[in-house]
């Protein structure tokens, strides 16, 4: 089944407050956003085709931003079309991260 939706990022709010505190990744995040944002995923295989440095680790989605100095943690429910943003790391805070 296709679905007539594009995939909702919610939120940006996480994005933002992540740039107030690192504005070098404020380009890099809003530019994932529109990309994730752009399309309807059905599965795993068509993030993975779009995003090519995006991993599945436990329950969560793991996107690598701007060169791999950033990562974002997902849940996405594709049956809704919508990507929960639940972490923004640096790669050094990602390290320490446990999901």
């Amino acid at each position: 089944m296709r679905y007539n939706i594009f995939m909702r990022v919610i939120s940006n709010k996480a994005l933002t407050d992540f740039s107030a505190i690192h504005p070098q990744a404020g380009e890099p995040l809003q530019a994932w956003r529109k990309i994730a944002e752009s399309r309807t995923y059905l599965n795993f295989s068509e993030i993975k085709a779009i995003f090519n440095a995006v991993d599945k680790v436990d329950i969560y989605y793991v996107f690598d931003i701007g060169g791999n100095k950033y990562r974002i943690i997902a849940a996405i429910h594709f049956d809704q079309q919508k990507l929960f943003v639940r972490h923004v790391f640096t790669h050094k805070e990602y390290d320490k991260w446990k999901p």
